[in-house]
C-alpha cells in the first residue's frame, strides 16, 4: 500500500521569486540574526530570510541601524547560514559599506557573499548613485534587492521613522526609483512604510516582486522582524505590526519561575541531578 507524501516547497531562488510574482503566489520573508532562530524560521518554510541591519537595535542595543558595521553583519550572516542551510538569504549592506564608491561597494558585497554564503545583498535607496552601484554589483554576479520608502539608514535626512509617499511629489519619486532599481537589475524591492495604494501601484508597475513592511496587502510578499512578529519586543507596537505570539510575557513568566525555584531550593530536584556509580 503506497502512501502519498507532500512534495517539499522548492528552495528559494531568483527565478522562483519571479515566477511566484507571475503566478500571484505571495513571498514570505522574515529576519533572523542567529543559529537558533534561523533554524526555526527555515523549518517554517519561509521563502527568504533577511539578515537585517535592524540587528543593531534588536540584538546589539544601538539607537538606530547607522552604527552597525560590516564586520557585525558578516558575523551574524555566518551564524544565520549555519542555522538555515537551505534557505535563500539576503544580507543588508550596512551604512557606508556601499555609499562611498562603486569599487568599495563591490569589494564589500563580494566579501559578504564569500564569507557568509548568502545569495544576495540589499541596498537602501533609489538615487542614481544607488542604481549605478546596484548595476555594478549585478554585472559582477552579485544579486541585489532594493529598498524604498522608509530607509532607516537615512532616518535623519527623512526626519524620523514616518510613512513615505503620502505627498504626490514623493509618491512619484518612489515610482520612478522603483522602476530605476528594476532597470538596474534588482531582483526584488522592499517597500517600507508606504501607503497601501501606492505600494499596490508600484507592485503592478514592476515585473520584479515587491516585499512590503508596513506597505499594505498588495505587495507581492511581506517581511517582518522576527522578534516583533513573536511579540518579544514588548514596547514596540507600530500600526503595521501583527504580533503572532506574545512571547514577551511568556519569557518574563518563565524567568520569574526560574528565579523563584532556584531561590527556594526546589530547582534542581532529584530528577535533574546525577548520582555516583555504586
Amino acid at each position: 500500500m503506497s502512501t502519498e507524501t507532500q512534495s517539499p516547497r522548492p528552495r528559494g531562488s531568483i527565478p522562483r521569486f519571479l515566477e511566484m510574482k507571475r503566478q500571484g503566489e505571495k513571498i514570505v520573508a522574515l529576519t533572523a540574526y542567529d543559529v537558533l532562530f534561523s533554524r526555526l524560521v527555515e523549518e517554517a518554510e519561509v521563502d527568504i530570510v533577511l539578515i537585517g541591519d535592524s540587528l543593531g537595535q534588536v540584538v546589539l542595543g544601538y539607537p538606530s541601524t547607522i552604527p552597525v558595521t560590516l564586520e557585525e553583519m558578516i558575523h551574524h550572516g555566518k551564524a544565520v547560514r549555519r542555522g538555515a542551510e537551505n534557505t535563500f538569504l539576503v544580507l543588508d549592506m550596512p551604512f557606508l559599506s556601499y555609499q562611498v564608491s562603486t569599487e568599495d561597494a563591490l569589494r564589500n558585497a563580494g566579501r559578504v557573499l564569500k564569507e557568509t554564503l548568502v545569495q544576495a545583498v540589499k541596498l537602501e535607496g533609489g538615487t542614481a548613485a544607488t542604481c549605478t552601484t546596484a548595476e555594478t554589483l549585478v554585472r559582477a554576479g552579485i544579486p541585489v534587492m532594493g529598498h524604498l520608502g522608509l530607509t532607516p539608514q537615512s532616518v535623519h535626512a527623512l526626519g524620523g521613522y514616518r510613512v513615505q509617499g503620502r505627498e504626490a511629489a514623493t509618491a512619484e519619486r518612489l515610482r520612478h526609483q522603483a522602476r530605476a532599481l528594476e532597470e538596474a537589475g534588482c531582483f526584488a524591492v522592499v517597500l517600507e512604510l508606504v501607503p497601501a495604494g501606492l505600494a499596490g501601484e508600484i507592485s503592478r508597475d514592476l515585473t520584479i516582486p515587491t516585499i512590503g513592511i508596513g506597505a499594505g496587502p498588495q505587495c507581492d510578499g511581506q517581511v517582518l522582524v522576527l522578534y516583533d512578529a513573536l511579540g518579544l519586543n514588548g514596547g514596540f507596537r507600530p500600526k503595521f505590526l501583527k504580533r503572532f505570539a506574545d512571547l514577551d510575557q511568556e519569557v518574563r513568566k518563565a524567568l520569574k519561575a526560574y528565579v523563584s525555584e532556584v531561590r527556594e531550593g526546589s530547582y534542581p530536584g532529584a530528577e535533574h541531578s546525577f548520582s555516583r556509580d555504586p
